[in-house]
């Protein structure tokens, strides 16, 4: 029987994309969020071609073009002499290569504008302040299809046999803003520049609505205190972090001692295991994949994710289309996990490896670059009947 009512849980950016994403197919969904409203969390976020095309497909670009900032480049630098290294061109460009811009945003500007089309879609039910802690509460039994949006510490995927399981993944993120109007001018006010180092790399980027710079700064760890996220970093934090960049360009190092809002989050991921049980419940984006920002992809896989599986669960029974989602969806994410893994490598070399590099980098047209990057930002995603 085809899928007429499904069940999500959490409503970040998964959740309300999947939830209009099935109402595009005539799907109707209640989603249940545990939070009593939904606030701002997080800081900036990148949204490649790959998103974005599935934003336009579900009417939220045309808003967020007003507001974001496509970069005109995306560049590598070195972290010590502040040199550029490489760098591939976005803006006007990446609209013509792969066919859907390149923004960058504020998370909330992203989750406002999912959340105020699923308002207003007569298909879609936001339930707030709704824990889900060991069953499923008994208004979510009839649905059809229960899909797990809630993140990388997902309550739903107690109900998936073998499902994955998070785990620390050795790096810590330091994340903080700075005024646009106090930013130092060695930060480009046009690009998403990434900032390499030993064992370290930091990324920067203005966002538009609030006048200020992104900043992330990711290091290496040999331990962390569990789901500590958003918390200010001890002194002992702090320090480890400076040592972390210890070499680094001084008026980079600066920056963390002039900027005290910085925040402490612990990196997790998600082991391998099944996305789905074989009969209606099955997982998205984080819950079911959480990866490591080493390519910015985390949000795109959320989003094409949603998309997905809505078109999969648009003309099948759930049993059949949740085990052809996980089927199509895993080679992909997979590859993305072994390519965050290469450039976590390749962002904190050291030494010769180091050197080697910067002189292949530098060896690179951009074209070239860009052509790297087909498989990611040129995906389509499935828009099956």
């Amino acid at each position: 029987m085809p899928v007429e009512h499904a069940a999500i849980i959490g409503a970040g950016i998964s959740g309300l994309t999947a939830a209009l994403s099935l109402s595009r197919r005539g799907i109707s969904s209640d989603i249940f969020e545990q939070a009593g409203e939904l606030t701002e969390v997080g800081a900036g976020l990148q949204v490649s071609p790959n998103a974005s095309r599935i934003l336009a497909e579900l009417g939220i670009l045309d808003g967020l073009s007003k507001v974001w900032l496509e970069p005109e480049t995306i560049r590598l630098i070195s972290g010590s002499s502040l040199r550029q290294l490489a760098a591939v061109p976005a803006g006007t460009f990446a609209r013509q290569r792969w066919g859907a811009p390149y923004g960058v945003l504020h998370r909330s500007t992203l989750q406002k504008a999912l959340l105020a089309a699923v308002e207003a879609d007569p298909l879609c039910r936001l339930h707030l302040g709704i824990r889900m802690e060991s069953a499923l509460p008994d208004f979510e039994r009839d649905a059809d299809v229960v899909i797990g949006a809630d993140g990388v510490w997902s309550k739903l995927r107690q109900l998936v046999p073998g499902s994955p399981s998070p785990r620390f993944s050795g790096n810590i993120a330091y994340r903080f803003t700075i005024a646009e109007s106090e930013a130092p001018g060695f930060l480009d006010r046009q690009s998403v520049c990434a900032f390499l180092g030993g064992s370290a790399h930091l990324v920067c980027y203005p966002l538009r609505e609030t006048a200020s710079f992104n900043m992330v700064a990711i290091t290496a760890s040999n331990s962390a205190p569990p789901q500590a996220w958003q918390s200010q970093p001890t002194a002992e934090q702090r320090a480890e972090l400076r040592k972390r960049f210890s070499g680094w360009n001084a008026a980079i190092v600066s920056l963390f001692d002039q900027h005290r809002n910085l925040t402490f989050w612990p990196l997790f991921e998600t082991s391998a295991g099944a996305w789905q049980d074989g009969r209606k419940t099955v997982l998205i984006g984080d819950a079911a994949h959480a990866m490591m920002p080493f390519a910015a992809q985390g949000a795109a896989m959320a989003i094409e994710d949603a998309y997905e599986l809505a078109a999969f669960l648009s003309n099948r029974p759930a049993v059949e289309a949740l085990k052809l989602f996980e089927g199509h969806r895993a080679p992909r994410i997979a590859k993305l996990r072994q390519r965050g893994a290469f450039n976590r490598f390749a962002y904190h070399a050291k030494g010769p490896i180091r050197i080697g590099r910067d002189l292949v980098l530098g060896l690179k047209p951009p074209q070239s670059l860009a052509a790297d990057l087909d498989w990611i930002y040129g995906y389509r995603a499935l828009r099956l009947p």
